[in-house]
């Protein structure tokens, strides 16, 4: 698991920095302000939890549990829901796409109460 781990922590700081350089220099002129500040969120959401992922690699090789998988999946799946609905509002306009932004933000939380869990258990 840590090596699926990294993979994903890898990918996922890929493409927020990429998505970064993206709006920086390719959506200035062609986006609004608004619309710019939420595709701003999205890739700094991603890199936060591109950044998670790379601690879910480490604690999968040191301390694997339950709660380290799952901290994993949520922060993949809170990924995919926020940053991707926030990516797909911002190229098509379509504020609906905002009502899964949401959704993500709760996997977001459950990977963090899951890394929670994790440490508690752990044994020193």
């Amino acid at each position: 698991m840590p090596k699926l781990w990294l993979a994903l922590a890898s990918a996922n700081g890929f493409f927020a920095v990429a998505a970064g350089a993206f709006a920086a220099h390719g959506l200035q002129k062609r986006m609004s302000a608004d619309l710019l500040a939420v595709f701003e969120t999205a890739a700094r959401y991603q890199m936060y939890h591109a950044l998670a992922l790379l601690g879910v690699a480490c604690l999968a090789r040191a301390a694997p549990g339950p709660g380290v998988t799952l901290a994993g999946w949520a922060f993949t799946i809170g990924i995919v829901l926020f940053s991707g609905s926030l990516y797909a509002l911002c190229a098509t306009n379509v504020r609906k796409f905002g009502m899964i932004t949401p959704i993500g933000g709760t996997a977001f939380l459950i990977g963090w109460a899951a890394l929670m869990w994790s440490a508690w258990r752990m044994r020193a």
